[in-house]
């Protein structure tokens, strides 16, 4: 029987993770420790909401930046697939490959979905703010792609 992964809460240690981005480079979470992090789960690299999402993350990077705060996408698209996308919209920040959606079930983020009344497995748009220890310290479930990143930020800073 498969594990069935719970949504890791606000307080609990954010799951670890070890996945190739972009470059083909290894990411892991432990990489960030001593900083913030968004970990964004988007469902698939070039379409219109998944590019909304990014570029809302790479048009606000220099406010991140200035906040010690960390940004990785994550989808379940393979390398060569995030290279594309990241290149095209020269988007700062890495994006990792999860094929097979392993990393996502960890988070509930990858999982059984619908769509016009077909069922499949795929990625769910949420997003995990992660502290500088480790900690998840804020969640977004079925994020709305349009000024998600200023959200955060606005979070963050309260």
């Amino acid at each position: 029987m498969k594990k069935r992964y719970i949504m890791p809460d606000v307080g609990e240690s954010a799951p670890s993770f070890s996945l190739l981005n972009q470059n083909g480079e290894r990411v892991e979470l432990k990489d960030f420790k001593g900083r913030d992090l968004v970990i964004y789960f988007y469902p698939r690299a070039d379409t219109p909401g998944c590019t909304t999402e990014a570029c809302g993350f790479r048009d606000d990077w220099t406010e991140f930046e200035e906040e010690n705060i960390g940004v990785v996408g994550i989808s379940d698209d393979p390398v060569a697939k995030v290279a594309k996308f990241h290149s095209k919209y020269n988007l700062p920040f890495d994006l990792l490959s999860d094929e097979g959606g392993k990393v996502g079930e960890m988070y509930d983020s990858y999982g059984e979905k619908k769509m016009y009344g077909k069922t499949y497995m795929g990625v769910k748009r949420n997003t995990y703010v992660v502290d500088s220890k480790g900690k998840i310290i804020q969640t977004y479930l079925k994020v709305k792609v349009a000024d998600h990143s200023k959200k955060i930020l606005e979070d963050l800073r309260k």
